[in-house]
């Protein structure tokens, strides 16, 4: 076989490792976001009314097959999994999905609302940490999706035209939070709310854009009541 031949399959066989590897590392990473799907608050679609339907059958759930993750939802698969044995987080992640019967895939329809930062996905770990602090003084003792939604209403003021531009303009803002006056936002936050806050910067958003939240028993601004609520998560009514 002369040099040039031997030269010209090695660089096929070269190729082909290389296509494979490539085709690997594709169905490795197909498969990890296939795993990743989830639904949860603010969901919608045709695996929500899925969800709906079997908890309905199953005398967990009294709402509208609507495929609109809500409240009634949200309390649904909390019922659900205290039931069965399941983490209690009102989230249909890979072992609720299981318990349910219901197949996720990385294709499930989310309204996540609008993008919480300009920049990348996930935003740099000062504001995942900042926000994270916000989050354990704001909202200790909600659920979980009350946490990513006290976020989610700082990421929503960074994005409004009246609010600074950026999570510490905008947590620091005098008279903005609670937590900032009594000095709550100092506290070590938990990793539920570092969690909350990652989640929230990859732009879940559970109050539909709301810039405004309070609780309306201990509330006493004649203003804020004021706001138009247009949801309720845990203790906190979410206002625009």
């Amino acid at each position: 076989m002369g040099y040039k031949r031997k030269l010209a399959l090695i660089s096929i066989l070269v190729t082909l490792i290389l296509c494979l590897g490539m085709f690997a590392q594709f169905h490795f990473d197909s498969s990890n976001i296939a795993e990743a799907a989830s639904l949860y608050w603010g969901s919608t679609g045709n695996k929500v009314s899925e969800v709906q339907r079997k908890l309905k059958q199953w005398d967990y759930y009294d709402g509208p097959i609507d495929g609109v993750f809500g409240q009634s939802t949200y309390d649904a698969v909390i019922f659900f999994q205290r039931r069965n044995g399941l983490k209690q987080d009102g989230v249909i992640g890979t072992q609720t999905a299981n318990a349910l019967g219901v197949q996720l895939t990385s294709n499930t329809s989310q309204n996540q609302g609008s993008p919480s930062t300009g920049g990348s996905a996930g935003g740099n770990s000062n504001d995942v940490y900042l926000l994270a602090r916000a989050i354990h003084g704001e909202a200790r003792g909600e659920p979980y999706v009350g946490k990513v939604a006290v976020a989610a209403v700082v990421l929503n003021r960074v994005n409004h035209p009246n609010f600074p531009n950026t999570i510490a303009g905008v947590i620091y803002q005098p008279l903005a939070f609670t937590a900032v006056a009594d000095g709550q936002i100092n506290l070590t936050p938990d990793d539920e709310s570092i969690r909350a806050a990652r989640d929230a910067l990859n732009g879940w958003d559970p109050t539909y854009g709301a810039i405004y939240y309070f609780n309306p028993a201990t509330a006493t601004s004649k203003w804020i009541w004021s706001r138009p609520v247009h949801i309720v998560i845990g203790k906190h009514s979410f206002a625009t």
